[in-house]
């Protein structure tokens, strides 16, 4: 039986019990992204999680059947249910894989878990995997330029500044 070699990065602090549990599936789903060639690609959503205040990262690989059905998507796209290597072939001939993810819809049990390791460092993209050199938000909203994102003051108040210009020039014409 071949089976497909898949990474699921979590907070460190809970790698150990994962180690002896399993991973639990969160929203119906255990996340997770095929191990590839380019380290800095396989764990690229480490960024994005980082983001949301966990501080040290654990990676967690575990094997699944190559047969078993799972769901592959970008995150900005509807899932499309295949087989576990259908969804690691998927991802790999893409041009940029990064923004991928795979959707298993169980528990993954200890047995499966090849290994546990903690991540160096964040890398990989943030915000978005095309922002690099983009502004990383249009909106001022404080879900959008939360407090303690870097440069979340100096962003919200260029786009507050680019608001009140704009409302101000549609008041001198109309």
């Amino acid at each position: 039986m071949h089976l497909a070699l898949l990474v699921h990065i979590t907070a460190e602090n809970v790698a150990k019990r994962i180690a002896r549990n399993g991973i639990a599936p969160v929203h119906g789903f255990v996340w997770a992204f095929p191990v590839i060639e380019s380290f800095a690609l396989t764990h690229a959503w480490s960024r994005e999680l980082k983001r949301t205040g966990r501080t040290a990262l654990a990676a967690i690989d575990f094997r699944v059947p190559d047969r078993e059905i799972v769901f592959a998507r970008h995150y900005r796209e509807q899932q499309q249910s295949m087989t576990a290597a259908e969804a690691v072939g998927y991802i790999r001939n893409r041009s940029d894989p990064r923004g991928y993810e795979i959707m298993l819809p169980r528990r993954v049990l200890p047995r499966e878990i090849v290994r546990v390791r903690a991540l160096p460092r964040a890398f990989g993209w943030r915000y978005f995997p095309e922002a690099k050199g983009k502004a990383p938000w249009m909106c001022d909203c404080v879900m959008c330029t939360s407090r303690g994102e870097v440069n979340s003051r100096s962003q919200r108040e260029r786009v507050a500044e680019r608001i009140r210009r704009a409302d101000a020039e549609r008041r001198g014409r109309g």
